[in-house]
This record gives structure tokens, sequence and C-alpha cells, in this order.
């Protein structure tokens, strides 16, 4: 069977999940996954792990951790994870003919199809194939994904180089909500204006709340499109969901991953005018106390659209509050008062919607759902909005399951205290790389 390579590109990171498709279109096979982190703060830190090879245990190289300073962006990042997988290939080869076992093709011409997650797909609303024209329209919306888009494009480049024979399939994040209502769409703006740019909610993490949808209706043991959740996807980028009948009817992201949730670097939801404001060099207007900024002509000063942009996406957040983009160190210094004001202030921000997105969905509500990194790893946040929504008929949260999810295995864990009945409060560890493997047997002619 052929392999797929599903890749994950982020702003400073890249992930990668190596498959083998399975007979009858079942879903594909994990065979190795590996990470490349601080790409943008060398050196790179490159990690290769073999999860299902038979006689992976008759060679040395199927595991590896390291630091790597030849890697220098996406590009060098994704070619290296090439090479250390054809060298593993070559080695496994040899192992298992001297051992007289049959093997695992890994060879690189054995990889049909790259999948690769775009976080913005603008009106494309199924994966398309790459092409000089899709590549191209991608490539436009880069500006309304400035931290991610611009990193999948240096792979699939990298991808259609290095891999010739492959196919590359972009996959978008926007596409899970291209279901949403007319009135949740909108921006109350000229609409003849808002339809001639594009100017709308498209809403992300689309990959991964198709993952959770799947993944917690097979958990219920509910038919998917019967399916009601808040889902929470908390990691370096936040964002929050509402989703009826298996499909996003909400969500806190709209023209751009910047709207809603307070992430690592990004400000969330904020007044629009603030950034004029925050960025002005202008002298504050004595007439109103020196704290107001002078709208007078000749001392107000202007912003460029690129300079709020980059401080919105890159200088805000977590990392302008408390000094560090590490979610797990403002929890450890949760006595320090820029820390407990980051946590705090999230916490805040996400208990907003999730009491809008149960008004939306009329108090039908299966679970409430935490995923991504904080969200499958942060205790002490679980906890607390464990705590707040109790009121709407959530399960309490059970403190040694909460505390316990690292060591329990499976895809959903169920951390409310199931004794006292209510609506189920869960962690879905969410994979938008298998995903994409899985909706790529679903791509016609694929």
């Amino acid at each position: 069977m052929s392999l797929i390579l599903a890749v994950n590109a982020g702003s400073s990171s890249l992930k990668i999940s190596l498959f083998q498709r399975q007979a009858n279109d079942q879903l594909p096979r994990l065979i190795l996954t590996s990470s490349t982190s601080s790409i943008s703060s060398p050196p790179a830190k490159f990690s290769f792990k073999v999860v299902d090879v038979p006689g992976s245990e008759l060679t040395s190289s199927g595991h590896k951790e390291s630091a790597e300073a030849d890697i220098r962006d996406h590009e060098s990042a994704f070619g290296h994870f090439i090479d250390k997988l054809a060298r593993y290939a070559e080695d496994l080869k040899q192992a298992t003919q001297a051992a007289g076992e049959d093997r695992l093709n890994l060879d690189l011409d054995q990889i049909r199809n790259v999948c690769h997650r775009v976080v913005h797909g603008g009106e494309y609303a199924e994966p398309v194939v790459i092409t000089e024209e899709t590549y191209h329209h991608i490539e436009r919306l880069s500006d309304l994904a400035p931290l991610h888009n611009g990193a999948a494009l240096r792979v699939i480049h990298a991808a259609i180089s290095i891999l010739p024979n492959s196919r590359s399939i972009a996959f978008f994040d926007t596409a899970f909500h291209k279901h949403l209502p007319a009135h949740v769409v909108a921006y109350a703006i000229d609409q003849n204006v808002a339809r001639k740019r594009g100017l709308r909610k498209y809403g992300f993490h689309g990959l991964s709340y198709a993952f959770i949808t799947r993944s917690v209706a097979q958990y219920l043991g509910e038919d998917p499109s019967k399916l009601n959740i808040i889902a929470l996807h908390i990691g370096s980028g936040a964002s929050a969901c509402a989703i009826r009948g298996g499909r996003s009817i909400d969500t806190s992201m709209g023209l751009t991953p910047l709207s809603g949730l307070p992430g690592a670097t990004r400000a969330g939801d904020i007044d629009p005018s603030l950034i004029f404001h925050y960025t002005s060099k202008a002298q504050m207007d004595v007439e109103n106390g020196g704290r107001i900024l002078s709208h007078k002509e000749g001392v107000a000063t202007e912003v460029h659209i690129s300079d709020a942009e980059r401080i919105l996406n890159t200088e805000m957040g977590w990392k302008a509050l408390a000094g560090t983009t590490d979610f797990g160190e403002i929890v450890r210094k949760a006595d320090d008062d820029k820390c407990m004001l980051a946590f705090d202030l999230l916490l805040d921000r996400i208990l907003h919607f999730v009491g809008a997105y149960f008004l939306a969905l009329r108090g039908h509500v299966h679970a409430l759902v935490f995923a991504g990194g904080v969200g499958e790893h942060s205790v002490e946040l679980r906890s607390r909005v464990g705590e707040a929504v109790r009121c709407l008929g959530f399960a309490a949260v059970d403190d040694g399951m909460n505390e316990g999810v690292d060591g329990r295995k499976g895809v959903v864990v169920d951390i409310g205290d199931g004794g006292q009945g209510g609506k189920r409060v869960l962690v879905c560890r969410t994979d938008e790389q298998g995903e994409m493997a899985r909706e790529c047997l679903m791509v016609k002619g694929l």
C-alpha cells in the first residue's frame, strides 16, 4: 500500500506524520511522526519517532531527538525530515534483509500524496490539489493568516521540489466552517464592499474541529449528524466553536485568526481603535488630562496595516501580559501578578464564548470538549472552566480524573464526575495530521 505524508506547518514549527493506506479505504495506519520546533530561533529541535514499523527493533535509527543547526527555515526543516526518512528506510531495508524478514517499503517513491494543512483557504470549501493556480490563490490569502499560510506555502514548494512524483494537496482550516449561517458570517459593514473584498468570518482550526466532532461522536455512541458540542481548541492559537448536528454554527475566530480568544502572541478580541492609540507616537492631549491621545490635525499619527497586523499577531497575548508564550510557565507562576492576569483574562474570554455558544445551541449540548496543547495538558485551566460551567448543567470535573488525563489511554477522555450526572466534560487528543490523512482517502481521484 502507498504512503501518505501529512504536514502541519506552524509559525515556527513543523509537524509531520507518515501513514500507510489500508485495504478497503480503512483508516490510514500511522507509521511514524516527526516534529521540528524553534525554527525561527535556532538551533531548531528535531524529533523522529517510529510508531508502527515491523522490524524497527533491528535498527537503531528509528528514534532521534536533537538540536539541528542546519535547519534554518521551513524548507530546510522539511528537507531534513526527508533525508532522515530516506536514511531510516535504507537502514530498515538492510536490517530486515539480513534477518530474512519482510519489510515495510518506506522508499520515497511510495509517497503518493503529501497533505498540507493550510490555515486560510478563502472560498475553498474542499481540499484542492496544488497547481500553479491554487498555489497563487493560497499565496494571495497569506496576509489574512501571516503566521501560517506563508510557512505552509514554503513547505509546499519544498515538497514539490523534493518529491516531484508525489501529489501535494491543501487541506483548509476554514473548510469546516463552510456552513456558518449568513448572520454569523456577516460583519455590520456595507455588504457590497464585504462581498467584493471577501470581508467576512471564515473561522479556523477546522481540521481539529472535524477530528474532535468525529472522535467525540464515536466515544459517545452518537450519530455525528446529531452531535451538539462546544469545543475549545486552546493552544498557542486559541479558538472556540459551537457545533450543532456535526456542523459549525459559530466560532470565535473571524476574517483572520486574530479575533476571539487571546493566544500566545495574538491579542484576541480588542476594540478596533485600540491599535491606533497603542502605536501612536503622538503626545498625549494635555487638555484631556494627559491620558487621551490627540486627534488634532498635525498631532495624530498613522499606523500602517502591516505594522498593526504584525503587532497584533506577534507581540500581544500571553507574551505581552506575562512575558512568556509558555502557558505552563504562567500556571507555575500563579503568584506572579502578570501571570495571574494572563490566566484570568484567558479564562474570562473562554467563559464568554462558552456562555454564548450554550445559548446558540439552546442548551442542547452533549459535551464541552477541551483540545489543543493547553486544553489537553492544563489541569488548572480545565478545572477553573469546569467549575464555572456547573451552573449550565455540566458534570462536575473530577479532580483525580482531570489530573490523570496524561496517564490515560484513548483519543477522548472523560474528566467529569459521571456519578452526579450532567452534560459531559471531555478532553480530546486532537490530530490534524490524522484528519488530513483520513480526508485524503475521500478526495476524488486520489
